[in-house]
């Protein structure tokens, strides 16, 4: 393999060799004070390097959720883009969790800032807002596609405000959620063995069997764990595309650190009864 695959096809094979699973480098207040680390700096990086010492090596998919560091300004950023650097080489994919979302020049500029080679913050994949439109991501994903990155497009997400927007119904009857859903399929048209870009689609959300979801791309779903969702759970949330589920875990891992091999077993486990469930349905 090498880093000018499309991020579609490194998911792919991350998925298969590591289990599909992608856990959180959620560094809040709250997780901080629970390993005993002070709110700063400092604190932050011990948190973010145990981490990726942790899971890094193991899992296909880690997810740092920019907030969390920028909230420390500059040197908050400089521990984000040590993460990012150190967990791509251990080998895991970096989804970078920014939610950025704007039109035109800005949306160029916030690609760049996450999708360029040569950014410090270079990631493999990144979360992105289409509500100023779906075009607005156009420079997102016309620069993930020359860098090989991918993206993942909020659609069906499982905050309960998420609904007033993505539920709300277009003129042509289908409702914003599956418009972002049918966008995603025609970028993944006759990708092989699976399209770079995904959707957010909430692992809480019940039966989605009313929502067209055989995007040719992954479906990152949080949810699992500390949200109240299950392994066994997925199959009947996804069904035939459940082997594209990217489930998201964050507190259900994070809050048995610092212990590394508590880190390491507890994110084992989630891999395998993930693993199960999908090759059971």
């Amino acid at each position: 393999m090498t880093s000018y695959e499309p991020f579609g096809a490194r998911l792919r094979h991350a998925m298969d060799e590591r289990g599909p699973l992608c856990v959180g480098i959620d560094p809040h207040a709250s997780l901080l004070t629970e390993w005993g680390l002070n709110d700063d700096v400092a604190g932050l990086e011990r948190f973010s390097r145990t981490v990726v010492e942790a899971l890094a090596d193991r899992v296909a998919v880690v997810k740092p959720q920019s907030a969390f560091f920028e909230r420390f300004g500059s040197r908050g950023v400089a521990v984000l883009e040590r993460t990012v650097e150190e967990a791509r080489a251990a080998g895991a994919l970096v989804l970078m969790d920014a939610k950025r979302g704007d039109i035109g020049s800005t949306m160029a500029a916030y690609a760049e800032a996450f999708l360029r080679k040569d950014s410090p913050l270079f990631s493999d994949a990144l979360t992105v807002s289409p509500y100023l439109g779906y075009g607005s991501l156009s420079p997102a994903i016309a620069l993930a596609r020359e860098s090989g990155s991918g993206l993942f497009v909020l659609a069906l997400t499982s905050n309960p405000e998420g609904g007033e927007v993505q539920h709300a119904f277009r003129a042509d009857g289908r409702n914003v959620g599956a418009t972002m859903l049918g966008h995603l399929a025609a970028e993944n048209t006759g990708e092989e063995p699976l399209g770079s870009f995904g959707a957010v689609v909430g692992a809480t959300l019940g039966d989605l069997s009313s929502y067209d979801l055989a995007i040719n791309g992954p479906l990152l779903a949080p949810g699992v764990g500390a949200q109240g969702a299950t392994a066994a759970d997925l199959p009947g949330v996804f069904g035939a595309a459940v082997r594209n589920v990217v489930p998201n875990v964050s507190r259900g891992v994070l809050r048995h650190g610092p212990d590394v091999a508590a880190l390491r077993s507890v994110s084992d486990r989630f891999a395998d009864e993930i693993r199960t469930a999908v090759t059971a349905s």
